[in-house]
C-alpha cells in the first residue's frame, strides 16, 4: 500500500477591479459558498495555465496571470459517509494576481458554480462563515498588501507538456 502524502495542487486568481474582487458563488457539500476562481492543476499543465483555465471555466473571463501573489497550504478534515475516520486533505495553493480580459459571450460557468459577484474587502471579511476556503481571505490580504512575486518564479519542465526529456 502506498502511504506516500500527496498534497493536492491548486491554483486561485486574485483578481480586482475598482476595489472590488471577483468571487464565485458554487455548490458544495456544505451548501452554498464562495471562492475565488480555482481550481485543481490538471495533468499536462504548469500553475499558469491552470489558473487561466479555471478563471475561464467558472467565470466566463479570459485572465492574463501578471504575477504569484503567494504559495499556501491549508488542512481540513471531510467526514465520509460509512467511515470512522474523515479524510484529511492538505491543498497548496498558487495564488495569481493578473488582468482580467474579455467575457466569453455564451460560456456555461463549471458544474456547481452559481455565479460570479464582485465584493469589497469589507464584504468579503463580514462573510467568512461562507467562505469554501479560509484561504480566500488570506490570498486578499496578501494581494491588498502588495505582496507580488514573478510569474517565472516557477519553472515548469517540458516533460511536464509532454516532451521527452
Amino acid at each position: 500500500m502506498n502511504s506516500r502524502w500527496k498534497p493536492s495542487v491548486t491554483v486561485a486568481a486574485i483578481i480586482e477591479r475598482d476595489g472590488k474582487f471577483l468571487l464565485v458563488e458554487e455548490h458544495t457539500q456544505d451548501g452554498l459558498r464562495l471562492n475565488n476562481p480555482a481550481g485543481h492543476l490538471d495533468p499536462g499543465e504548469g500553475t499558469v495555465q491552470a489558473c487561466v483555465r479555471e478563471t475561464l471555466e467558472e467565470t466566463a473571463f479570459h485572465f492574463t496571470p501578471g504575477a504569484l501573489v503567494g504559495i499556501y497550504m491549508s488542512r481540513f478534515e471531510k467526514a465520509v459517509p460509512g467511515q470512522a475516520r474523515p479524510l484529511d486533505i492538505t491543498y497548496m495553493r498558487f495564488a495569481f494576481c493578473g488582468t482580467l480580459g474579455d467575457e466569453v459571450a455564451g460560456q456555461a460557468l463549471d458544474e456547481g458554480i452559481v455565479r460570479t459577484l464582485w465584493l469589497s474587502p469589507e464584504e468579503i471579511r463580514a462573510c467568512v462563515p461562507r467562505h469554501r476556503s479560509p484561504l480566500l481571505l488570506t490570498c486578499m490580504e496578501d494581494y491588498l498588501a502588495g505582496k507580488r512575486y514573478p510569474v517565472d518564479l516557477m519553472t515548469v519542465d517540458p516533460s511536464v507538456y509532454g516532451a521527452k526529456p
